[in-house]
């Protein structure tokens, strides 16, 4: 009973030091990727600025061909927004929120499974003549959820692994 008493003893003391330090974790994530693309901004400006072309090139619908998408507002451009559904990519919502043409898309995310917000922005810079360096950010704030503040510490490398595909694929789609 000792052993039991001492085992539970240490388990709830591990359990709070680990939300303790959590708190002392950051509360906010960025993210940040850039792949220069030997297209114009204005062949690459659609792809990014119309939600429908994001299924060709962004790599969590390519993971889900099942997931269900519903398309809402304008076509493409400030108030373009879907929502998607999927068993292993999540739930979640994106809305444009700001666009340049031809410079810059910026967006909201929702993801109703973890009752969190995000932003991003995809930047389109010509870097030369038919040059384009295009840098995707994504920024989050992770509250007081101690779960949350310890995934944060891995956000870069579980998105940014997929901004990095999701670029490749849009340097391909832009390039053909």
């Amino acid at each position: 009973m000792k052993i039991f008493k001492r085992l539970l003893i240490g388990i709830v003391a591990l359990v709070v030091l680990l939300a303790l330090i959590a708190f002392a974790l950051p509360s906010h994530y960025h993210v940040q990727r850039a792949l220069e693309i030997g297209a114009a901004p204005e062949k690459i400006y659609p792809l990014v600025a119309t939600p429908r072309a994001w299924k060709d090139w962004s790599v969590w619908n390519r993971r889900d061909p099942n997931m269900k998408i519903v398309y809402s507002g304008p076509e493409s451009g400030t108030g373009a927004k879907w929502a998607w559904s999927s068993k292993t990519e999540g739930d979640g919502e994106m809305m444009l929120i700001g666009v340049k043409p031809n410079k810059s898309v910026a967006y909201s995310l929702y993801f109703p499974g973890f009752d969190s917000t995000a932003s991003g922005q995809l930047t389109l810079d010509a870097s030369a003549p038919g040059f384009t360096r295009v840098t995707w950010t994504n920024d989050g704030e992770l509250g007081n959820n101690p779960f949350m503040r310890w995934m944060g510490l891995a956000m870069d490398k579980m998105v940014g692994d997929d901004f990095d595909a999701g670029l490749a694929n849009l340097k391909a789609l832009a390039t053909k």
